[in-house]
């Protein structure tokens, strides 16, 4: 009588086991399809921001002294990193200037090289920032606004290197005047519109 107890209790046992293991298969399974899911969303995002990039520069006719004052490259790259995370921010930032230099010449490899490390800098920051820090308006715009400040940095010391390479000169002043007096209009356009765009995205529930 003992034995044919402790048999039904190991079954059920056993089949409790069994039940346990095809629940874990099948979440493991569900949160398979939804990393899936977001992977396929974030690609098709990153693509479209890709695109917007690419086109933007258009409504300042590709004159340079514009584009210079306004970014228009600059908008898109930021977003990505706030919506599909830093590393898709990072590939559409570092592809986007080197692709519209191979594209349509502007702006010129030399002007797109150190560009691509700077929008680089900008998409991985803003998203990476924005993972980490508590979800919150204030916290939008520290991301931004530190974003903002390394991609600047990034870009300096990039333009240093080739400068030390013989590619062109490059010291403080025009430090200065590249990355922050020229492109005052970008800078406040960026700080206005970016966290607009980024609030009414997550109050559509369309970001975290």
């Amino acid at each position: 009588m003992i034995n044919a107890n402790m048999s039904v209790a190991g079954k059920m046992g056993a089949q409790d086991e069994f039940r346990e293991e095809i629940l874990m298969a099948e979440m493991t399974k569900t949160m398979g399809k939804a990393r899936g899911g977001t992977t396929t969303k974030n690609l098709v995002l990153a693509a479209l921001f890709l695109a917007l990039g690419l086109v933007l520069p258009f409504f300042t006719a590709q004159i340079p002294s514009i584009g210079s004052m306004l970014l228009p490259m600059h908008i898109p790259v930021l977003i990505c990193g706030f919506v599909c995370g830093g590393p898709y921010g990072l590939l559409v930032g570092a592809i986007v200037p080197l692709l519209r230099s191979v594209m349509f010449g502007m702006p010129p490899m030399l002007v797109a090289i150190p560009m691509a490390f700077e929008l680089a800098a900008y998409g991985f920051m803003t998203g990476f920032l924005y993972k980490k820090l508590k979800k919150n308006t204030v916290n939008i715009y520290v991301s931004l606004l530190a974003a903002m400040i390394i991609g600047r940095i990034v870009w300096g010391v990039v333009k240093l290197v080739m400068a030390g390479m013989g590619t062109s000169s490059f010291g403080m002043a025009m430090f200065i005047s590249g990355a922050f007096t020229t492109a005052i209009p970008g800078i406040i356009l960026q700080i206005v519109l970016i966290p607009i765009i980024v609030i009414a995205l997550r109050k559509a529930s369309l970001i975290d």
